[in-house]
């Protein structure tokens, strides 16, 4: 069998192709990105150095990785159509797979448009306005941060600083238009707020702008946010110098696209900045230096003392990285070497435009790309950059920045950051380091002067006010001279704050025609006046166009009513000179002294001894008797004498007490208001009198008051002659107004308490005034000085100089309370109880025995019953009961008791009982058997006649 020889040629091709192969299969993948900036401007020269060293340093950290990014420049010269012309050049013609770029907002959000419809991602890493989002779309990633993120920071300073008005000089594009609605909103949540705006175009000539600065300078605004391309920014500096603006007194905030490019704006000395906090590394140190020599390299003409990268820099170069980390994650079939497929229109057809096969992928990929950048923690959130801190900058001389402290939206302004996990410092939250602000002053600037066009403060004061309020205020108006002179309470409480300011104001009164407040403080919101120094009352309505000083005189809604005399007209009122609660608290003393004389006496005085209800009624009948001190009952218990003499002494004083009241009450006229509070008011009939231009109409129709009721009137000299006639039954007016009607007409009308309280009366300034919060703080210190005091007396009188003005005036006769003699209550009651405590140990120790035996007793109610008993018993120890012998009989055989032998007695001794019954038997036999003429009772025995103290005992039950 032959054998066929291999062709060499053939062997040849086979190995040849065989290489190939091998050779291919290591060769990286090239992945073609667009690059588009403005190269003439800084951030295209910082971006046109940075891109390209980045994925030298990325290629060098990682020399096997499977895909090349090749950049494709083009330069739009800062055009937005040349932008757009390119964008769709690169994607169509080059095809690129993503576009770093372009440079600005404006043309960042026409590229997006159309790498959207092409699918093609871009990733910007300059273009920071709010205007272009990823929300917009969809194929747009911002590498960078957004100037809103930044708005919170600027905010917080200005609350720290104390600034309450601030002015946004901003870019009249896309650039600065969509920043300064973010920092408004963010001004305005910390009390701050934006009284005007100066919007300065791109090209705005040096000449505009020193028109700008000088009509700012002439405000009163001294805080300004300046927020423009670094070309526009330095015109903006270097006019604000020329027109004095930066020296001391002013402050100057720049934002962080500015801050980034110090060397490209010669910031002047105090100005503040913002700037991404970056956190300094030996990676960023190595780059940093690499990073100055390449761009002093590419572009030789360049200062290389301002020569720093700053956070475009920073930005760019990990925007670099992330496209080229997001390049690993293609393969060959999502390149399309003729660009965009399935396009059906030319190059310039928009519409047409196809789509790219990678765009989602690397969309993906770059949006999930997480790594530790060159500004820390690289991390795409919804498509931007994550924010996590922004560094508080002092420009210092010749552009050289001083770092002052921190800003974060977890713990605000701390002068450090915290070592671990980025936390604050909590010890320094608030605070910064020392500031040297513009003319090298280190006095926080208050944001805010005098205008030197208006020094004079334009303070409208009402011109036609009724001659019975002048008290209040009241401006006069020299017909010769013209001269104001303003004047009243108002006026002077105005004046004597003013007079307590750190700072001259100088003001100049002007007449307010007659109208409504209401009308008054919208005057003042529109401009035409820059206060409003008045009786105006602090309403919620009101304050929503103006804002109020704190109240320098509180005030409330009263009442005032006719005063009536109440004499002869109470057919009880013998009942009023005594509170219910004295009444009954003497009525139970009254009842408790009574039974603590019967408690002590019963035992050895007859006259409290007999049947139950004739013991209850001499008990009711003395306690009661001693109130005229008439009472028939002698007393034989030095206990109960006691107890009586110190209640004795509690009767004199509460029958002195309702003596003089009720003799009062029956005297003297007794004034009371006709009508008593604003319940019988409302529930009545009676018209009420109210003053023209009063909020009260409003007022009583809120709390449901019939209208038909409510009568009108211009002045108050009115409301006298309408009370005194019956047309009105009251007036509901502010206390203040009351007080001043009541001085000359407090003999016969009365104020009842408030119906309700009102804000008071303030000052009223436009909104965001900076004169509110010290007018505030000076009025405090007046209304805690004595001057303030002296100031109301002057003009309203002292505060008691009309009695009449409360309820029923000095005629009126208070009732007596219980709490004006609780002590002499508390001396008599414990008086008695002490003598009842004595008479019941005594008797306790007296019948021991007897008690001892009862104890035994097996039912507990009988116990009771037979102590009851016991203790109802005569005690015949006491000398009320023993009968003294008369001489006439025997020594032995004599009788010491009626009916009774000294047997019987010596029985009694032992047992009080049996002697008991043995009296009253011998009673009874006595009374039955030997009736005597003349009511006498002759005894049986040894022949002696028993005295009459024996024949009442022999009567006693």
């Amino acid at each position: 069998m032959a054998v066929h020889t291999p062709n060499p040629l053939f062997l040849l091709l086979f190995f040849g192709c065989l290489l190939f192969a091998a050779a291919s299969a290591q060769e990286p993948l090239t992945v073609s990105v667009g690059l588009i900036v403005d190269g003439g401007s800084p951030v295209g020269k910082i971006a046109n150095t940075t891109i390209p060293m980045a994925l030298d340093d990325f290629y060098a950290a990682f020399p096997r990785s499977s895909a090349r990014v090749r950049l494709v420049h083009r330069d739009s010269r800062g055009d937005v159509v040349a932008a757009a012309s390119a964008a769709l050049e690169l994607m169509e013609g080059k095809g690129v797979l993503a576009i770093l770029g372009p440079q600005s907002s404006v043309e960042s959000a026409f590229v997006a448009d159309l790498a959207t419809r092409a699918e093609v991602p871009v990733v910007s890493f300059s273009a920071t306005s709010p205007s272009v989002s990823p929300g917009d779309g969809r194929f747009f990633a911002r590498a960078a941060l957004s100037d809103e993120a930044q708005t919170s920071a600027i905010a917080a300073l200005a609350r720290h600083f104390g600034w309450r008005r601030v002015v946004p000089v901003y870019q009249d594009d896309d650039y600065g238009a969509a920043f300064v609605p973010f920092l408004v909103d963010a001004l305005t949540a910390e009390g701050a707020e934006v009284p005007y705006r100066c919007a300065l175009p791109a090209g705005a000539s040096p000449d505009a702008v020193a028109a700008a600065m000088y009509r700012m300078e002439s405000l009163q605004t001294r805080a300004f946010v300046v927020h423009t391309r670094p070309t526009l920014a330095e015109r903006v500096l270097a006019a604000a110098e020329a027109a004095g603006m930066m020296g001391e007194g002013f402050a100057w905030v720049i934002t962080d696209g500015l801050t980034g490019l110090l060397g490209s704006i010669n910031a002047p000395q105090g100005v503040i900045g913002l700037a991404p906090y970056v956190p300094t590394t030996p990676r960023l140190r190595d780059v940093k230096r690499r990073w100055v020599r390449r761009f002093m390299s590419d572009h030789p003409g360049a200062d290389s003392e301002h020569a720093e990268m700053g956070s475009y820099a920073v930005w760019a170069y990990d925007a670099a990285w992330t496209v080229a980390f997001a390049a690993e994650h293609l393969n060959p079939g999502d390149l399309s070497p003729t660009g965009l497929v399935r396009g059906t229109g030319g190059p310039t057809d928009f519409a047409g435009l196809g789509k790219s096969r990678s765009g989602k992928k690397f969309l993906e990929a770059i949006t999930n790309t997480t790594f530790e950048g060159l500004g820390g923690k690289f991390e795409l959130v919804d498509g931007e950059l994550a924010v996590h801190a922004f560094r508080v900058l002092n420009i210092m001389d010749e552009g050289k920045e001083r770092s002052i402290g921190f800003w974060t939206k977890q713990d605000g302004l701390t002068r450090k950051l915290g070592g671990s996990g980025g936390g604050a410092n909590k010890s320094s939250n608030g605070e910064l380091a020392p500031v040297i602000w513009p003319g090298e002053s280190t006095v926080v600037p208050r944001g805010w002067v005098l205008p030197t066009s208006a020094r004079r403060l334009r303070v409208a004061v009402p011109g036609s006010v009724n001659p019975g309020y002048r008290p209040i205020v009241h401006l006069d108006v020299d017909p010769v001279t013209n001269w104001t002179t303003a004047g009243g309470f108002v006026v002077e409480v105005f004046e004597a704050a003013v007079r307590l300011l750190p700072y001259a104001l100088p003001v100049e009164y002007v007449k307010a025609e007659s109208m409504p407040y209401d009308e008054l403080v919208q005057k003042v919101d529109d401009g035409i006046f820059d206060a409003a120094v008045a009786d105006i009352t602090i309403t919620a309505a009101r304050s929503n166009h103006v804002d109020f000083t704190l109240p320098f005189m509180a005030s409330g809604i009263a009442m005032v009513a006719p005063l009536q005399d109440h004499q002869g007209k109470r057919t009880w009122v013998f009942l009023k000179p005594l509170r219910y609660d004295l009444w009954l608290a003497s009525a139970a003393f009254f009842l408790f002294t009574g039974f603590a004389v019967w408690f002590v006496e019963h035992r050895d005085n007859a006259e409290f001894r007999g049947p139950p209800w004739y013991q209850v009624g001499t008990l009711l009948y003395f306690g009661f008797s001693t109130l005229v001190f008439a009472h028939r009952e002698s007393l034989r218990n030095n206990l109960s004498r006691f107890a009586v003499v110190v209640w004795f002494f509690v009767v004199l004083i509460l029958q002195s007490s309702y003596t003089a009241s009720l003799t009062s009450m029956l005297t003297v006229p007794q004034l009371e208001p006709s009508i008593a509070d604003y319940t019988a008011l409302w529930r009545g009939t009676e018209r009420v009198g109210i003053l023209n231009n009063s909020f009260m109409r409003d007022t009583m129709t809120r709390s449901r008051f019939p209208p038909s009721r409510l009568v009108p009137y211009k002045a108050p000299q009115s409301f006298h002659e309408a009370l005194l006639n019956g047309t009105i039954g009251a007036v509901i007016d502010e206390t203040p107004y009351l007080r001043i009607f009541l001085k000359s007409y407090c003999d016969r009308f009365s104020m009842t308490g408030q119906l309700n309280k009102t804000g008071g009366f303030g000052f009223a300034f436009p909104k965001g005034s900076p004169y509110v919060a010290d007018l505030s703080r000076a009025i405090l210190a007046l209304k805690e000085s004595e001057e303030m005091n002296l100031i109301e007396r002057k003009w309203f009188g002292e505060s008691d100089g009309c009695t009449a003005t409360q309820a029923g005036g000095p005629f009126t006769s208070d009732s007596l309370s219980f709490g004006s003699f609780w002590g002499l209550f508390l001396i008599t009651g414990a008086t008695s109880l002490i003598c009842c405590a004595i008479h019941l140990a005594t008797f306790v120790a007296a019948n021991r025995r007897d008690i001892r035996d009862l104890t035994s007793h097996p039912s507990w109610k009988g116990m009771l019953r037979r102590l009851a008993k016991l203790y109802d018993g005569k005690d015949l120890s006491a000398h009320t009961f023993r009968v003294k012998d008369d001489g006439g009989g025997g020594g032995g055989g004599g009788r010491n008791y009626a009916g009774a032998s000294p047997s019987v007695v010596q029985d009694a001794a032992g047992s009080p009982i049996s002697l008991s019954n043995q009296t009253y038997m011998s009673e009874w036999s006595l009374q039955t058997s030997s009736p005597m003429a003349g009511g006498e009772i002759e005894l049986a025995g040894a022949g002696g006649q028993a005295d009459e103290e024996a024949a009442t005992v022999a009567h006693d039950p």
